[in-house]
């Protein structure tokens, strides 16, 4: 499930912008997802995803295996309560956007020394999108430039060191064995929340909060969000194709017309 807003007016004259969205990410005979939305409901909350649960009855509950979430303690709560046998996981694409606290460590510590925001021609300024790349992809050029500007003040070793971290828990989802990725995972919650950095202490707590749901990632056969966001996307596109809508449920139908994965027969000739 993932949250989704509708609407970008006042809630007084359309009722509350969020939705929430359920998808199927069951995986076809061959193991690729095919995402299919299930539902649109307003609101935004574990009580909201409950309701939703219990109209689907027992049955469906039951055969609901993995549940991938954003990093949302309502919706995980829901889980907990509704679906007690389904294993959460917490989607990597939010994990590795909350890793990338190193660019709350470049702002930082470039108001510490200079105190303003980046310009053209601070150290760090100049690497702000280097910092956000996979060590694995940094052409020789751009590796210099990260040593050069880190290397310019003993105070951006801070910088280097929270995207180092970034850089594990890339690397935890990005290994092929799935064993040895949980086993990178695992040094991330227990070496992340001492870390003198504070940024990069705090996502340590919050993963170590989420442990369960953050290393089920690895014994689920890598289960993420990534269909639920593809289905996001296709609303998306059709609500800027159909102009924005007035009517919720007239919203919800198309949707679920677009997103709802409906096959129908071949014509008979």
């Amino acid at each position: 499930m993932d949250e989704h807003l509708w609407h970008h007016v006042s809630p007084r004259k359309r009722g509350p912008k969020e939705l929430t969205g359920m998808v199927n990410l069951t995986r076809d005979k061959d193991g690729r997802v095919r995402a299919r939305l299930l539902d649109l409901v307003p609101g935004r909350s574990g009580t909201v995803y409950k309701t939703w649960l219990d109209q689907r009855g027992k049955t469906f509950k039951q055969r609901v295996e993995v549940a991938t979430l954003d990093p949302f303690r309502g919706y995980k709560n829901a889980i907990d309560d509704k679906l007690a046998d389904a294993t959460a996981v917490l989607d990597a694409f939010h994990v590795v956007a909350l890793a990338t606290a190193v660019n709350e460590v470049r702002r930082r510590v470039q108001q510490e020394i200079h105190g303003h925001r980046g310009r053209s021609g601070d150290p760090l300024y100049g690497i702000r999108n280097i910092l956000r790349c996979g060590a694995e992809r940094l052409t020789g050029k751009q590796q210099a430039r990260l040593d050069a500007a880190i290397a310019a003040d003993e105070r951006h070793d801070a910088v280097h060191i929270a995207w180092q971290r970034a850089q594990r828990v890339r690397a935890a989802y990005a290994h092929p064995d799935p064993a040895r990725g949980r086993q990178l995972a695992e040094q991330v919650v227990n070496g992340f929340p001492s870390c003198p950095i504070p940024e990069i202490a705090r996502l340590g707590r919050t993963l170590r909060q989420w442990k369960d749901a953050f290393l089920a990632y690895f014994d689920t056969d890598r289960a993420s969000n990534g269909g639920t966001e593809a289905i996001n996307g296709l609303i998306e596109l059709h609500r800027r194709i159909a102009r924005g809508f007035r009517n919720r449920e007239n919203y919800r139908l198309r949707m679920l017309l677009v997103g709802g994965g409906l096959t129908l027969d071949p014509p008979q000739v």
